[in-house]
């Protein structure tokens, strides 16, 4: 038989997750979204930007992979969503 043959319990390993240094994890495009996206709403205030920036924002919080690094830029883009959402709702309304 094969070496490390699942077939022989003696065989089977343990799966061991392998550790990856923070900085070589792949971008979250989606967090990035979400901050961008959040300042389109709260700088034009523009709806769509908002609620887009809350979507992006819920999302790249589902698919967050690192807790320390992650945590802090999906704060800062759901900061800048509810700041959207206050302001175009809640805030003075416009003359236009």
């Amino acid at each position: 038989m094969f070496p490390g043959d699942p077939r022989q319990p003696t065989a089977a390993k343990p799966y061991v997750h392998p550790v990856m240094n923070p900085v070589d994890l792949p971008p979250d495009y989606s967090s990035l979204l979400a901050v961008m996206f959040g300042v389109v709403g709260v700088m034009l205030r523009n709806k769509a930007g908002s609620w887009l920036a809350l979507i992006f924002c819920v999302q790249s919080f589902v698919n967050m992979k690192n807790v320390e690094t992650d945590l802090k830029q999906v704060v800062m883009a759901l900061t800048f969503a509810v700041m959207g959402m206050v302001t175009n709702y809640l805030g003075p309304a416009s003359k236009a």
